[in-house]
This record gives C-alpha cells, structure tokens and sequence, in this order.
C-alpha cells in the first residue's frame, strides 16, 4: 500500500511540474481595437443612435467609417490536454470597448488552442457582439520579468455582409419610400496586454 501511495505522489509530483512549466495566463486584459465601418463603428463616432442600427438610414454609405477605440476586460480559462512542452487550452474573453467615447459595447469570446511552453499560443472559436456571432481568430506570446507574466495577444475577427430592405423613411413633407442599405459588420483588429503574476 505504502509503495502505491508513494507511486502516485511521486506521478501527481511529476504532472504538477510539467504542467507548471505553461503559465496560466487568466486575468485582467487592456488594449485597443480598429474597426472597419460597420454600424457599430457609426454608434462609436457618434453618427447613429444605438436603436437606429436596427435600421439604418439611406445616408448610411455616407456617414459609416472605421474607428480606433479602447478594450477592457477579463480572460478566464481551462486545460483540456498537457503534452509537457505544449498544452491545450479553452480560453473566455469579455471585453468592453468605446468606454473613452462613453459607449458600451460588449463581446465575449469562447477560444480553443494551444500554448507552448515558450509562452506562443494559437487560438479560434466563436464571438458574439452587437454586429452578432462570429469566428475569431488569435495568436499570442507571453512577454516574462520575474514572475510577471504580460501576455500580449492579437485577434482578428471577419466582417460579414448584410443588407437591410425594405426601410421606411419619411421626408418633411411626411412623403415615405422604400429602400435597402448594403452594410458590413465590419472587420475588427485588435491587441491586448494582460497581466499576471506567477504562483
């Protein structure tokens, strides 16, 4: 009995420190992101209320470009497989961004990857925003002083095309027609920085 009690510590012993050799990386997350025009990006300057990007106006053409703004938030995550030099990961990531401008647009995140023990990740898996349910796509590396860890990863997440028909719009004169506007959600870029102190 002794000597089984004594196998299993010694194997516990020995998957702790393999598995401790990837950092966990869950913490706070701050950065920026670029967006391409979009309807959300006509909220963030300031040229659509956010119960108009239900429907958009015929200018929409006119007004819609992109936007550079802040991120805020929190990433969470798992291990589902350790292969000692490299381990899977299952990351979830809320993010805020527009806070400067004082909007709120949400995100949220559910990533699945791997990260080695140099400290690279790769990362895909869906999003969901205010432009609605897309895949993201990531990759990072995480930056070592000490026993902080400053993760630092990018993020790509594709547009996709939409249109709106059959519009009503009335004029002045209370003169009304129909119309469709083409639009993006618009292709979003962004990198973040996380903070972390080892255990």
């Amino acid at each position: 009995m002794k000597k089984i009690i004594y196998t299993l510590s010694i194997a516990l012993g020995l998957g702790l420190s393999a598995n401790a050799q990837i950092e966990s990386l869950a913490g706070p997350r701050i950065g920026v992101v670029y967006m391409t025009a979009s309807p959300a990006t006509t909220f963030l300057n300031g040229d659509l209320y956010l119960e108009d990007m239900g429907e958009l106006p015929p200018d929409y053409d006119d007004i819609a470009k992109g936007a550079l703004t802040t991120l805020y938030g929190w990433q969470w995550e798992n291990r589902f497989a350790d292969g000692g030099d490299i381990t899977g990961i299952v990351e979830w990531i809320v993010l805020v961004a527009g806070m400067e401008k004082g909007k709120f647009l949400p995100s949220v995140s559910s990533m699945a990857g791997a990260r080695t023990a140099s400290g690279l990740e790769f990362a895909v898996g869906p999003n969901l925003s205010l432009g609605g349910i897309s895949m993201v796509f990531g990759a990072g590396y995480n930056l070592k002083s000490g026993n902080l860890n400053i993760p630092v990863n990018i993020a790509f997440v594709p547009g996709r095309k939409g249109t709106q028909k059959e519009n009503y719009y009335s004029d002045d004169e209370g003169n009304g027609y129909e119309y469709a506007v083409d639009y993006n959600t618009g292709n979003r870029f962004s990198i973040t920085f996380g903070f972390n102190i080892s255990k």
